[in-house]
């Protein structure tokens, strides 16, 4: 893409409309295992949100060539649960961009193992300030 990104991610209101993943490949592709679970033995959302953040990191960094920090999540949806043995997959692209910022939209797909048919599980906006060796924003390239 032009734009730095990956995956052909819409936005919550296209995406509601899409039954299947986007034609693209996914940044991070993963598997949900038994220590990413909470107390009741589901997968825990905040694993789910940590890789969504790395998915988004990757987008942006590439866009920004170099040093990034997440400064906000918006929208964070989570759709459907993830379970153990699970394989989440997670598209990003950039939405929008400014000087020193961007956004970035993510989707978080789930597969079970033994089966060919993919969810949307989770869906968010990041946005992400490129920033220099003194760790203050810098412009985008």
């Amino acid at each position: 893409m032009a734009d730095g990104g990956a995956g052909d991610v819409k936005t919550a209101g296209e995406a509601a409309e899409r039954d299947c993943p986007p034609n693209e490949m996914p940044v991070i592709r993963t598997i949900a295992m038994p220590a990413d679970t909470n107390p009741a033995g589901d997968i825990f959302g905040g694993w789910l949100m940590a890789q969504m953040d790395l998915a988004a990191g990757n987008v942006a960094v590439r866009r920004a060539r170099g040093r990034c920090a997440t400064i906000a999540v918006d929208g964070m949806s989570f759709l459907k649960p993830v379970f153990v043995g699970d394989e989440v997959s997670l598209y990003a692209r950039i939405v929008s961009s400014g000087r020193t910022s961007m956004r970035i939209a993510v989707e978080a797909w789930r597969r079970r193992r033994e089966e060919e048919d993919a969810q949307r599980v989770t869906e968010a906006t990041f946005t992400f300030v490129a920033i220099g060796e003194d760790r203050r924003p810098v412009p985008l390239p």
